[in-house]
């Protein structure tokens, strides 16, 4: 009868045994990356999390295959994830991957296991080096936050659509709020901008639009997610 599932017996690990789930657990990675690319390519998101996406299988099927059906093993990792959420802001997703391929290589070293610290440690290596030379992990510059004052007798609703309409791929509306005691609008805006245009031109005609208020453009993605 054919076997259409197959099994790697880890109870004795190989290197061909981990070679296999190393790489195997970096294309499933790939493609929940990609998938998570393409459902998102028209919203504004942290390119960085993709590249978490990607090395999570791979760090998590090490992680698991080091600590196997040990419980007390289970539990002192629990520990160590318990000390890593409390005792460290994460303020970039890619921190998180670096964190997990520390405490699996770590885990290796304080089982003994010093040849598949090394070859896991070289491997996790590549991943991340090719990543950074095909600046996977590169926030793209295309997403925007715009904030802009208009004056309270100008109808918000759709007065900048037209030119969203010619700069960006997709705008939205996140955030109204009223300033200098109502006399004001601040209306932020969160978008996608096209590739290689003028984002002078862009603002120089919004300018004309709200009558040269205030505008600002940032398209940092901290202070996109960010008030």
């Amino acid at each position: 009868m054919m076997t259409y599932f197959t099994t790697i017996d880890l109870t004795d690990m190989t290197f061909s045994k981990v070679a296999i789930i190393l790489i195997v657990s970096t294309l499933l990675g790939a493609i929940i990356s990609l998938l998570y690319g393409f459902t998102h390519r028209k919203t504004v998101y942290d390119h960085a999390f993709n590249t978490t996406l990607l090395l999570l299988p791979l760090i998590v099927s090490i992680i698991i295959m080091l600590v196997s059906n040990n419980i007390a093993r289970a539990f002192s990792l629990a520990g160590v994830f318990t000390l890593v959420r409390f005792r460290s802001a994460i303020a970039d997703t890619r921190d998180i991957a670096y964190i997990l391929s520390s405490v699996g290589i770590g885990l290796a070293m304080s089982l003994g296991m010093i040849t598949y610290a090394l070859m896991i440690t070289a491997f996790i290596t590549i991943v991340l080096v090719t990543i950074h030379f095909l600046k996977l992990d590169v926030q793209r510059k295309t997403h925007a936050k715009l904030k802009i004052i208009i004056p309270e007798n100008l109808n918000y609703t759709h007065v900048f659509d037209d030119i969203f309409e010619k700069y960006a791929i997709s705008s939205q509306l996140s955030r109204v709020k009223t300033t200098d005691f109502g006399t004001m609008f601040e209306l932020t805006y969160l978008i996608k901008l096209k590739t290689s245009i003028d984002q002078k031109a862009m603002i120089d005609e919004l300018r004309v639009r709200n009558g040269n208020l205030s505008i600002t453009l940032t398209t940092d993605y901290i202070s996109l997610v960010s008030e």
